[in-house]
């Protein structure tokens, strides 16, 4: 098929519902925004908020802002959004830092906590740039995080415990990887592509970090917003069929100008 256009992009987000009318719904997306404005650290994803973001109407600006959620305070129950347009702005930006990445033939690491979703986006891009001459990051081995290990499978650095890769928000795989490569002497990424408290760690570290945050997922979009993030680009990261996102991951490796757009789509 064909790499689509930007306005076929934009009509297959809808109808995909990556972005637009989204499954999530507001009640679930006003809660994480009071959690973080609680200070509750599994909302902060691997970022530190310190006092700065304690009123919870303050976070449903920014997330009206950047990821096109209603912005009435009075909307307190069903149907949320993602703005396309937003998506669409997000991925551009995103494209334009992994294309830096390319030319510069930097080291990047590649890291999903969504991997029943967002995996093979995750490995098509890794895959790209490495292709294009990146170095990108093989972790150590070994590694332990939480109450289980982190492994990479196809580049792709993921959260395994009993058997399954898992969803997590956590930090803590992020810091293990990181920790790992300074001890064994190998030089940390200049970029990571990652999302949720992967991508969230990675920048607080000082590490340039780019990734995809859901409309319930705040504190990436607060990242950006302050600099420690470099790109966040909006998205439900959790769509009925994982294929609804090739058409996506075609458009972005084509605007970074990277091999492999048209591959499997």
């Amino acid at each position: 098929m064909p790499i689509p256009s930007r306005a076929a992009l934009r009509q297959h987000l809808v109808e995909t519902r990556i972005s637009g009318d989204v499954a999530t719904p507001r009640e679930n997306n006003l809660a994480h925004y009071r959690h973080l404005a609680n200070g509750k650290r599994n909302w902060w994803l691997g970022l530190e908020l310190g006092d700065r973001w304690t009123d919870e109407q303050d976070v449903l600006a920014v997330m009206a802002e950047r990821c096109g959620v209603n912005d009435d305070p009075e909307h307190r129950q069903g149907q949320d959004t993602i703005d396309p347009d937003l998506t669409l702005a997000g991925l551009d930006r995103m494209a334009a830092r992994l294309r830096e990445a390319a030319e510069a033939g930097a080291r990047v690491l590649v890291a999903t906590g969504h991997p029943g979703a967002l995996l093979d986006l995750h490995r098509r891009t890794a895959q790209a740039l490495r292709e294009a001459g990146c170095d990108v990051v093989r972790i150590p081995g070994g590694l332990r995080a939480d109450d289980g290990f982190v492994v990479q499978f196809a580049d792709v650095a993921v959260y395994e415990a009993g058997a399954s890769l898992w969803h997590t928000h956590s930090p803590t795989p992020m810091d293990a990887i990181l920790d790992g490569l300074e001890r064994g002497g190998e030089p940390l990424p200049d970029l990571v592509v990652a999302d949720h408290g992967w991508a969230g760690r990675a920048g607080q570290r000082g590490i340039d970090s780019i990734g995809y945050a859901d409309c319930n997922d705040p504190a990436l979009f607060i990242g950006e917003l302050e600099g420690t993030m470099r790109v966040t680009v909006p998205l439900d990261d959790h769509v009925t069929d994982p294929r609804f996102y090739e058409p996506m991951t075609a458009y972005l490796l084509d605007t970074a100008g990277l091999p492999g757009a048209d591959r499997g789509y």
